[in-house]
């Protein structure tokens, strides 16, 4: 199991975040972000399909940093607060580039597959049906801005 910064991933922060009565609650900080972030991204490391296009495209020594992006996207966009600096849907297009144009939407789909697994083990509430209905969203999004900008379809547009 993979850590960064000496948190195990999906265990400590399925733990950390029900109360002493077991019972799930909203995402409603920081924290919260930053312990779904780590717990979902641990499982991305280590999933057959996904990691090792994450794996290869971010160092070790990366991940720390950007998971706290990452952790600053999802504040931006469950919070409205303005921490989020960045191109996301750039850096989706370099990688398919860098993997010969063969990201494809099973990959999007094990991805939202999941970020729904991991949010559902550890929270529960309208923030975190927000979290999946975003992330639907955005993948549909990432993956068009992927495809058209492989050679020869920007002109289906």
């Amino acid at each position: 199991m993979f850590g960064v910064a000496g948190i195990a991933y999906w265990d400590f922060a399925a733990q950390a975040i029900r109360n002493s009565f077991g019972v799930m609650t909203d995402i409603s900080s920081r924290e919260h972000i930053e312990q779904l972030v780590y717990a979902f991204y641990g499982k991305i490391r280590e999933d057959e399909m996904l990691g090792p296009i994450f794996n290869s495209h971010i160092a070790e020594e990366e991940w720390s940093a950007h998971l706290e992006k990452l952790s600053d996207f999802w504040e931006t966009n469950l919070f409205g607060i303005p921490k989020f600096k960045g191109s996301p849907t750039q850096k989706h297009i370099q990688v398919d580039k860098n993997l010969n144009y063969t990201i494809e939407q099973e990959h999007f789909g094990r991805w939202m597959q999941l970020w729904f697994e991991t949010i559902d083990e550890m929270y529960e509430g309208t923030l975190a049906d927000r979290a999946k209905n975003a992330a639907r969203k955005m993948s549909t999004g990432q993956y068009l801005a992927i495809w058209f900008q492989r050679p020869g379809n920007a002109e289906l547009r």
